[in-house]
């Protein structure tokens, strides 16, 4: 029976795509969750070589899906949101071992510098950590400036937080990133149609299942790794296995909470147009 992530088939192959946060031993309340203690991490990496995956960037991804080209044997991607300082200390030296390629998607506004706009929620990268990852085969990716739920911002607010992020990132690494990540996975036809407008050439959303080619460049889902993760449930996400089922209150909770962003734009708008 053949892996439908075996890849031989580019236009139908389902991809495991990681999506991690900070890297931690003792992470903070506001990130406790979203966390992986360094061990696991390590514990992770070592069964993706043992299963005989092919970690792959983002960028990479999408241009062999756009060109129908085909990916090599068992692709998975390996992804960090916001910029954390752990996953130079902790996760570089593992993907270093490996031979694995990575994307961090970066909120400029987070990170240790001149940029840093005080919104962090714990210990950040500063930007020699990232020129450090981006030359260990680690693509770096925008995640806005601030951090904000971008379909609720203006199109001014939108478009500055995207060229703000890719401008910042330009002048730091002397290269634009190509890849985006939505914060908090939030987007909308607007906010992915402004995304590809400022230069991105492709974006990650969650939806916590396999990204497949049919989801488009700009709404390519991810799985959440967290703390509470085992290494058997991390084994059955990367196979595809009872995603759906483990994801299933988390779905439940975006949906409500989906209902209650709607019901407060709504409002917003109404009150703006009495003014």
């Amino acid at each position: 029976m053949n892996d439908p992530r075996d890849a031989r088939d580019p236009c139908d192959a389902r991809v495991p795509i990681l999506m991690y946060h900070a890297v931690a031993t003792a992470p903070n309340d506001a990130t406790r969750e979203l966390s992986v203690a360094p061990e696991a991490f390590t514990e992770q990496m070592a069964l993706l070589g043992d299963l005989g995956f092919t970690p792959v960037n983002t960028a990479a991804l999408a241009e062999c899906w756009r060109a129908s080209k085909p990916l090599p044997r068992r692709p998975v991607l390996i992804t960090f949101d916001d910029g954390y300082e752990g996953v130079h200390r902790h996760a570089l030296p593992v993907l270093a071992e490996h031979g694995f390629a990575s994307t961090l998607f970066v909120s400029t506004g987070w990170l240790r510098g001149a940029y840093d706009t005080g919104g962090a929620l714990d210990e950040m990268l500063d930007w020699d950590q990232v020129r450090a990852l981006a030359g260990a085969d680690v693509e770096i990716g925008g995640h806005s400036h601030t951090h904000p739920q971008l379909d609720q911002l203006s199109d001014e607010a939108l478009w500055f937080e995207l060229l703000r992020c890719r401008e910042i990132v330009a002048d730091e690494l002397g290269v634009r990133p190509a890849s985006f990540a939505y914060p908090y996975g939030y987007s909308s036809g607007r906010v992915r149609r402004i995304v590809r407008e400022a230069g991105f050439a492709q974006a990650l959303a969650v939806g916590n299942s396999l990204a497949r080619r049919r989801q488009g460049p700009y709404a390519l889902r991810r799985v959440t790794v967290r703390r509470s993760t085992g290494i058997e449930e991390f084994e059955r996400l990367v196979e595809g296995r009872a995603v759906a089922r483990t994801f299933a209150r988390d779905r439940a909770l975006t949906k409500g909470y989906a209902v209650v962003r709607r019901a407060r734009q709504v409002r917003r708008k109404a009150i703006r147009s009495r003014v």
